[in-house]
């Protein structure tokens, strides 16, 4: 590593009640090959024996135990204290590589202009590995408008720069879910997100405490995208994108709902109203 170029990166792991799963994880943290790390565990208020866990790593790490308050409340907590020039999370179910931080500050170094990038990822589900399918391959550059669609970035795999956080802001903590595509939109439709060709993240899935297999998460999507159409920020093609998207996304939320014996028109507009509600 070009020592000219060694910024300190703080690194954030949010967890609640998964003991066992965020040691594992934050030993992949521990065991980076590079050395310059702030690193910081905000316990979500679990109730598992968590903290205790957690305690034991001693002056190694920053604990955080605070009330409950969702992944995105832990998120920003570990961002106020942050010290590191850059960013990274790590979710409590997820590994690391050990070249994961030294790559990514490489590619900051000789792209000084990036304000975010992230790597590829391994997928285990169930135990097993798997191919991610064709739409949620990771793109580079200006994706906003393919990120409307779903989310194409990992929490778990960016580092970001803690001026770009500043600027933008931090996770929508009204949000229960789908607060990661929020933030994802707010900055790409700013900036460019790059994605490198390594794989340094392994992605853990398939157990039922995973937020995204929550029931309903085009509610969360709708109210982002309100959110972000009401902010004036869009140029004219973002904005008509979004748009659309939001329609397309508020017409599959009304049949989620019609299948669980509500009315499908009533339902699309109580999606709208209920997210406009939210803003």
């Amino acid at each position: 590593m070009n020592q000219i170029f060694s910024p300190l990166v703080s690194v954030i792991i949010p967890t609640y009640n998964r003991g066992a799963l965020v040691c594992e994880a934050l030993d992949s943290v521990l065991g980076q090959t590079y050395g310059s790390l702030d690193v910081i565990v905000v316990d979500d208020g679990s109730t598992d024996d968590s903290f205790a866990r957690l305690e034991a790593y001693g002056n190694r790490i920053h604990l955080i135990h605070q009330e409950n308050k969702g992944v995105s409340g832990a998120r920003n907590a570990g961002i106020r204290i942050a010290s590191g020039d850059y960013i990274a999370f790590l979710d409590s179910d997820d590994l690391w590589e050990k070249d994961k931080i030294n790559a990514q500050v490489g590619f900051f170094r000789n792209n000084p202009h990036a304000l975010i990038c992230q790597s590829q990822e391994i997928w285990i589900r169930n135990g097993k590995r798997v191919n991610p399918m064709n739409k949620h391959k990771k793109l580079t550059g200006m994706i906003f408008e393919p990120s409307l669609h779903l989310c194409l970035v990992s929490p778990s795999a960016v580092m970001i720069k803690r001026a770009l956080l500043d600027e933008i802001g931090l996770f929508d903590e009204a949000l229960l879910a789908c607060e990661d595509y929020d933030l994802w939109l707010r900055i790409s439709s700013r900036y460019p997100i790059y994605t490198t060709d390594e794989k340094h993240v392994i992605k853990k899935g398939g157990h039922e405490d995973q937020l995204s297999r929550a029931p309903g998460l085009d509610r969360y999507r709708i109210r982002s995208l309100l959110k972000i159409l009401k902010q004036g920020t869009l140029n004219p093609a973002q904005a008509k994108a979004a748009r659309d998207v939001l329609i397309e996304k508020c017409r599959i939320y009304a049949q989620g709902c019609k299948k669980r014996g509500k009315d499908q028109e009533a339902l699309y507009y109580e999606s709208i109203r209920d997210a406009q509600g939210c803003l």
